[in-house]
């Protein structure tokens, strides 16, 4: 059966999702669980449902990965600038996607 590849609503981790039947939206049950518990804590909170929480320790992992990012897209800027061969340009881009699909989790 195909499957597509799609991000954990809590995690960002990648879940298998086959193409029949309902999607998963969770890579594993602890994921739905920590989810479930947010919801909840943001209706005891009275929260709208769009605000996201994030522990102190969170934000600042979440402000590293963009960080490591920012400086991998500044790497791939000065390697253009500078003439870099086609072979150095993949390796930067392909260093800063990866960098960007970490940063793009926000636990």
């Amino acid at each position: 059966m195909p499957t597509t590849q799609r991000s954990c609503l809590w995690c960002g981790r990648n879940v298998a999702d086959p193409e029949l039947g309902r999607r998963r939206q969770y890579c594993r049950q602890s994921c739905r669980q920590r989810a479930y518990e947010h919801r909840n804590a943001h209706r005891a909170a009275g929260l709208p449902a769009d605000v996201i929480m994030l522990s102190t320790r969170e934000m600042s992992d979440w402000s590293d990965r963009m960080f490591a990012a920012r400086c991998a897209a500044e790497d791939v800027a000065t390697a253009i600038r500078e003439d870099a061969d086609r072979g150095d340009l993949a390796g930067l881009a392909e260093a800063l996607v990866g960098l960007m699909k970490e940063a793009e989790r926000l636990r």
